[in-house]
């Protein structure tokens, strides 16, 4: 049962995510690294993603590639989908040279909203869960670390033949100062080793919040087609909603406890 729960929620975002690759970033002949659906961040306190979506009819997703061609470039894509076309279209693209600064809010616990400063604009973002933002921005600063090494290498070559003097420090030449990308407000474990135990515990987390919105999304229109009944206390659920109930507390319970055992492994 849990297999066809987990391979359920995980072909829904691989579909949704091979789709904007195949759409928008094979023929560029890029590698989609990360996509997430994200929504502008309002000024309004305790108003939900779900609710902020009921507003806008179309999707918008933060995309993170890199091109196959050396030297490699990085690069954040704006996508949006709307109903009344099948495919995703790009809206705006920067580089990873273009992005100053990464603000992950609050370093102290994971949350949704992060921002993403340019050279000549800023975003401010509420991705779907904690768990995504926490995925777009852990891809993003090991894709960046490695651009920038990769960059300061090319900036300053090692010559074979150049003669090394013992005890004489050796100075690089640079072409100019490089401005790296800069994140703050950031949990640590987003920068550290753990990259690939993090990546399985968040898409897990990923899985179980879509699964819970899509349960949402169908509940209200569910209601919306049925006729208004009274609910009456002795009347039982749904087997169909007290299986899946069921089923997301197991799974909620199981992921809990092999992310614990991952952890206590890790350290």
């Amino acid at each position: 049962m849990f297999e066809d729960f987990f391979k359920e929620t995980g072909t829904l975002k691989m579909n949704i995510q091979s789709a904007i690759s195949r759409e928008i970033f094979v023929p560029r002949d890029e590698k989609l690294l990360v996509a997430i659906e994200v929504r502008r961040r309002l000024k309004r306190k305790n108003l939900s993603f779900l609710n902020a979506g009921r507003k806008r009819d179309y999707l918008t997703f933060l995309c993170l590639s890199v091109t196959n061609t050396r030297p490699a470039q990085i690069f954040i894509t704006k996508v949006k989908k709307y109903p009344s076309s099948r495919q995703f279209s790009k809206r705006s693209q920067w580089s990873v040279e273009q992005l100053r600064q990464v603000n992950g809010i609050n370093q102290n616990k994971d949350s949704p909203e992060f921002d993403l400063v340019f050279d000549r604009n800023s975003d401010q973002w509420l991705a779907s869960s904690a768990a995504e933002k926490c995925m777009f921005v852990q891809v993003l600063y090991h894709a960046c670390q490695n651009y920038w090494e990769a960059k300061l290498g090319q900036d300053n070559p090692v010559s074979p033949g150049d003669p090394k003097i013992p005890g004489v420090t050796e100075t690089k030449k640079s072409h100019g100062a490089t401005r790296q990308t800069e994140f703050i407000n950031c949990q640590p474990k987003l920068m550290g080793d753990g990259c690939t135990l993090n990546m399985v515990i968040y898409r897990c987390k990923i899985f179980l919040n879509r699964m819970k919105n899509r349960m949402i999304s169908n509940q209200g229109q569910f209601q919306g087609k049925a006729p208004v009944v009274k609910p009456s206390r002795s009347s039982p659920s749904p087997p169909a909603v007290r299986k899946m109930g069921n089923v997301m507390r197991r799974a909620s319970q199981v992921l809990s406890e092999r992310g614990e055992r991952l952890m206590r492994a890790n350290d």
